[in-house]
């Protein structure tokens, strides 16, 4: 059974790595000409991540190359503390970067996985026997079933549900990332009314609030000049960061993707394409538990997607859908419209109760679901097989 999947960030690597276990041929085809490296620290927490990442036998990897965790300290424009995540809450129980995770995730899964980079799907045609599958370099191959993990912004999505406009709400904030000198070892934001600019160990991290604007996302120079836009006056170090943003720039909005269903005859989502929030909302660890289930539905099923797709969805849709709620008040915590609104922030952020019941919330959608026994695969695989 061969599988083609779009994307190869987080959610298409997991994925792959699963179907290959349980015997199923995995491809991935990613736009990008190599593997991203890169990116944000991201973390992972609660027994449901951290038991998913032992079954994969990536736990020790990750370890391995953990930042320990990255303490965020909001300061005044002098740098003065006015309120302080410690490391230990804002990293969770697994804090690594976003390229190291990729990194790791494509090596579990590289025995059974075929990549195709600098490539990507521009059009897909069903029919009883499969999905033909025409890639934008012009070459044609058919796969029993197709995966978007492209995404919130997902071609697999647009091609087989619908316009973007239907599944993707702003939320009333737009982020950036670039690559900077570094200027402190920890996480220390600044916030003027509706902005935050902040340095650290990965770089400068950004948010504004702004109705949605529109501009070409392919093109980094517009996205540049909307920065410079946003932040021209900006007091603390705005004017050295912006200063520095390169080509590695990542900006979008903040948002959450709505899809009503996931699958669609031999078309299926995973990770951020199908219930995606940028910041916030657990992504990293949701993705992987989809892929999970994803893979261990089809596997149950004999690979009838059939019987799978639906399945996959009933198990997974609530637990995914509450983690998504995380992301809808990112905006508002990094970057309140008011100075009032920075002060309540700072003042509540600074009681124990607050922060414990922040963080007891979180935990409790990070758990709120129990794995499955691993099925039979459905051929061997390998070496993989037998981990």
């Amino acid at each position: 059974m061969k599988v083609l999947i779009s994307g190869a960030s987080i959610a298409g690597p997991a994925l792959a790595y699963w179907l290959g276990r349980f015997g199923i041929e995995p491809t991935i085809v990613e736009i990008a000409p190599e593997l991203r490296t890169g990116g944000n620290a991201v973390d992972f927490r609660g027994p449901l991540h951290m038991g998913l990442l032992e079954r994969m036998g990536v736990l020790d990897d990750l370890r391995a190359v953990q930042t320990g965790g990255t303490a965020m300290r909001f300061v005044d424009a002098n740098g003065a503390r006015l309120m302080e995540w410690p490391a230990g809450l804002a990293g969770g129980d697994l804090e690594v970067r976003r390229g190291d995770l990729a990194r790791v995730l494509v090596a579990a899964g590289a025995e059974h996985t075929d990549y195709l980079f600098g490539d990507s799907i521009a059009a897909l045609d069903e029919h009883e026997g499969g999905v033909d599958v025409t890639f934008t370099s012009g070459k044609q191959r058919t796969f029993d079933l197709v995966v978007g993990a492209d995404g919130v912004h997902s071609r697999v999505r647009r091609l087989t549900f619908g316009p973007e406009e239907r599944f993707v709400k702003h939320l009333g904030y737009y982020v950036a990332t670039w690559s900077t000198p570094t200027i402190e070892d920890d996480f220390v934001l600044y916030n003027e009314p509706g902005r935050m600019i902040s340095t650290g160990r990965d770089g400068a991290f950004a948010a504004f609030a702004s109705d949605k604007i529109e501009y070409d996302r392919h093109d980094p120079g517009a996205a540049k000049e909307i920065l410079r836009d946003r932040y021209a006056g900006m007091g603390w170090h705005a004017p050295e960061l912006l200063a520095a943003i390169g080509d590695d720039l990542y900006f979008d909005q903040i948002c959450r993707v709505d899809a009503p269903e996931w699958t669609r005859g031999r078309v299926a989502l995973v990770g951020d394409a199908a219930n995606g929030a940028t910041i916030g909302g657990q992504g990293n660890g949701t993705a992987l538990v989809c892929a999970y289930v994803l893979a261990a539905e089809l596997a149950a099923a004999g690979g009838d997607h059939r019987v799978a797709f639906p399945a996959y969805e009933k198990r997974i849709g609530r637990f995914a859908r509450g983690t998504q709620k995380g992301g809808d008040t990112t905006g508002r915590f990094l970057a309140p419209k008011t100075q009032r609104g920075i002060n309540l922030r700072n003042y509540l952020n600074n009681r124990k109760w607050f922060l414990d019941l922040t963080f007891k919330i979180a935990a409790d959608r990070a758990t709120n679901l129990e794995l499955t026994a691993e099925p039979r695969p459905l051929r061997p695989s390998g070496p993989a097989a037998g981990r």
